[in-house]
């Protein structure tokens, strides 16, 4: 297959549309999650995310880049009323619905409303969790950076409280989160099932990585008394 070269020469050229796609591409695959807020009078809140990324386990950080203010940003104003979010992955069976959500809709229009999901609430969390999502956690801010450099803001949480399903995790810890059919990203609006090669043992220097038997690990594994 022959490669073609861009510069940013080229990028200057594209048209605006093509360009965000064209960049946004370039990443690879990116998760798929649903933001939940609710502002100070109770009006929720729902936004596709494809930017969270882990930052740390101990405290358990995540970060997430929230595009430029240069209209208004619901999810960003609640978070910073209420200091509280939820992260809710999105799976196959309601993609189409979390994609709806990037719509700009009034900022006293519920998504959850407007696209037909359910907003189901913990005791204790300022924020409404996705009635659907079988994988979601809560957070309170940390940090709210902005980053000069485009506008955009990086917004980190710590994470309070995880829902999921028991069965789901490992002896050792690892979510294996292709048994929920959780979807991921390319580009702006490409969605995509995932199909795992294998998990590898962890990565010694001169040692030749083995692949981990999945069976073994994750059937019922918190019954073995991790």
């Amino acid at each position: 297959m022959i490669l073609k070269q861009f510069s940013t020469a080229d990028f200057s050229a594209f048209e605006s549309r093509y360009r965000a796609h064209f960049i946004n591409s370039l990443s690879g695959f990116k998760s798929a999650n649903l933001v939940g807020s609710q502002d100070e009078n109770g009006i929720t809140n729902l936004s596709m995310v494809s930017s969270v990324f882990h930052l740390g386990a101990s405290p358990a950080l995540m970060g997430m880049i929230i595009r430029p203010n240069t209209v208004p940003r619901d999810t960003l104003s609640n978070i910073k009323q209420t200091g509280v979010y939820t992260i809710n992955h999105v799976s196959s069976g309601i993609y189409q619905q979390a994609h709806q959500t990037s719509a700009r809709y009034d900022v006293e229009v519920s998504e959850f409303d407007e696209v037909g999901l359910t907003p189901q609430y913990l005791e204790g969390v300022a924020a409404p969790f996705v009635g659907e999502s079988l994988l979601k956690y809560a957070l309170d801010v940390r940090e709210i950076t902005p980053l000069t450099i485009n506008n955009t803001v990086l917004v980190i949480g710590e994470i309070k409280h995880v829902l999921l399903p028991e069965i789901i995790v490992a002896a050792d810890g690892y979510i294996d989160i292709e048994q929920l059919d959780t979807v991921i990203v390319s580009g702006l609006d490409s969605y995509h099932v995932t199909e795992r090669l294998s998990r590898l043992s962890y990565a010694k220097p001169y040692k030749k990585p083995i692949a981990l038997n999945l069976n073994d690990d994750v059937n019922n594994s918190l019954n073995r008394g991790r």
